[in-house]
């Protein structure tokens, strides 16, 4: 034989004499504990153990899934996602929120603020109401000569008559969607307000446990 034979024959034989790199091991379902230096085929159902040449655990292989198995698992995977990232952006809007409010007054501030500026126009289409008003009062005495009868009044009296009711059922709506606008914002500060309060009371409380910590020693 000559010296390549031999030393090809050597590193086989070192090859084959060399202990797995890995073994996996398992008890099926009949409870037998079996080992292999790959993946075993009666164990797929189950968990299997991958062990160095030492015997140290390196890591462990879930059982095989079906596809209707995988497709469970993929969904469960999926919502718990979205609920991490719901709570990550509710904690987000919690911290944007109290760094807009630190503190009770403030947030008085901005409700009394957006209150001024829904009451702004509220006034203006009050003006705007007793305007249209004086000038009823003012078409209903040209009606008089006709008997208040609309019907006989010149068309151009109807017209005017009918601009002006017409104005003034516009107003009455706008004026009433404005008394839903405050209330709306009132709903609106008064479940910001119970949200902040405990925030408020969460911040404080962690506060005072971190002001109670011993100092660190030098």
């Amino acid at each position: 034989m000559t010296c390549v034979a031999l030393a090809a024959a050597a590193q086989a034989w070192a090859q084959q004499a060399r202990p797995p790199q890995e073994v996996y091991t398992c008890i099926d379902k009949h409870g037998r504990r079996i080992t292999s230096d790959r993946p075993i085929a009666d164990c797929v159902d189950r968990e299997q153990r991958v062990l160095d040449h030492t015997g140290t655990e390196r890591r462990r292989i879930g059982p095989s899934l079906t596809e209707h198995e995988r497709a469970a698992q993929e969904v469960q995977r999926r919502k718990q996602a979205e609920e991490s990232a719901r709570i990550a952006e509710e904690r987000r809007r919690e911290r944007a929120l109290t760094a807009r409010y630190p503190d009770e007054a403030t947030h008085q501030a901005e409700r009394n603020a957006a209150l001024d500026q829904v009451e702004e126009v509220v006034v203006v289409a009050h003006k705007r109401v007793q305007s249209l008003k004086a000038e009823r009062r003012r078409l209903d005495v040209e009606l008089e000569f006709y008997r208040g009868d609309v019907t006989k009044a010149p068309v151009l009296l109807q017209r005017q008559i009918a601009d002006n009711e017409q104005a003034l059922a516009d107003q009455q709506r706008f004026l009433a969607t404005q008394e839903l606008e405050k209330r709306r914002i009132h709903q609106r500060f008064d479940a910001e307000l119970a949200q902040l309060r405990q925030l408020w009371a969460a911040q404080r409380a962690s506060s005072t446990q971190w002001g109670q910590l011993p100092a660190p020693q030098k």
